[in-house]
């Protein structure tokens, strides 16, 4: 799988002040002093040949850090069986096109409870997610897959069920969006010991590997007692960003942290810095 240095943070798509093509989104990443960006496939697996090519080629001419986000369209939970097919298919495709732009890894929100059993929920992701696994590794499509912890109760993917999953897999390990989890417990995991635990309980139960390979999310987040309403700005949220970021850093994270804000570049930057300022 493939490593990289650092803690490196990354947008959420293309950065706001580029009108949608790839090499200006690359040129505005570096006049910003942002590391790369996260592709957003949330609408589905579109890219040709031809920019998956051009899309390699200008990060790694640029040293710039690729993730992808699989479609919103995914539930490996469904009551309907062509829906899960569907879904395995968006992640594989998700996968396939991160490893053509040499991309780090993928993330997606896995499931949804429908009203069932957790322990039923898990085992059925898990069965699901050993068919994508399978057909990764027959490929050799090599990159890090990654469910991501949900923002709403009713979404599965707390952070003790993926990193369950990540025990299971090799090539699977977590993405923690810690927004998701403050918006999930109604406002908890919002403290430095708070984010300590969860780094605490990826250490232990994964390993150093874990720490060394991270995939996060940030941003400022809405949430209600239903869990999860909106993104917003960090400075309207009560996101405490700054001991998420200290936590990181004494636990000498490396990989990549990705700015899902409304003001994402923006944000990034102030995330960067405030990093760097440590």
């Amino acid at each position: 799988m493939k490593k990289i240095e650092g803690l490196n943070f990354l947008t959420a798509g293309m950065p706001l002040i580029t009108k949608g093509s790839y090499p200006e989104a690359f040129e505005a990443l570096k006049s910003l002093n942002l590391d790369g960006m996260e592709i957003e496939f949330v609408h589905g697996v579109r890219m040709s040949d031809k920019t998956r090519e051009i899309v390699k080629t200008l990060s790694k001419e640029k040293n710039l850090i690729l993730t992808a986000h699989g479609p919103y369209y995914i539930n490996l939970n469904s009551n309907e069986e062509e829906k899960i097919d569907a879904s395995i298919q968006r992640i594989i495709d998700t996968a396939q096109a991160a490893h053509d732009v040499g991309a780090y890894s993928i993330t997606y929100h896995a499931a949804y409870y429908m009203g069932k059993d957790k322990e039923v929920v898990y085992e059925q992701v898990k069965k699901q997610t050993k068919k994508i696994v399978d057909i990764l590794e027959k490929e050799k499509t090599e990159v890090w897959v990654r469910p991501e912890t949900t923002g709403k109760p009713t979404q599965w993917g707390d952070y003790e069920e993926i990193i369950k999953l990540s025990k299971e897999f090799e090539m699977v390990l977590p993405c923690i969006d810690f927004s998701h989890i403050h918006a999930r417990t109604g406002g908890k995991y919002n403290t430095y010991d708070e984010f300590s635990f969860v780094l605490e309980r990826i250490g232990k139960e994964l390993g150093d590997i874990a720490l060394e390979n991270f995939h996060a999310h940030i941003a400022g987040i809405e949430y209600t007692s239903k869990g999860e309403k909106q993104h917003l700005i960090l400075q309207d949220s009560d996101m405490n960003y700054k001991d998420l970021l200290r936590a990181l850093k004494n636990f000498n994270v490396k990989g990549a942290v990705v700015c899902e804000s409304p003001n994402i570049e923006g944000d990034a930057q102030i995330l960067k810095d405030y990093y760097n300022s440590l």
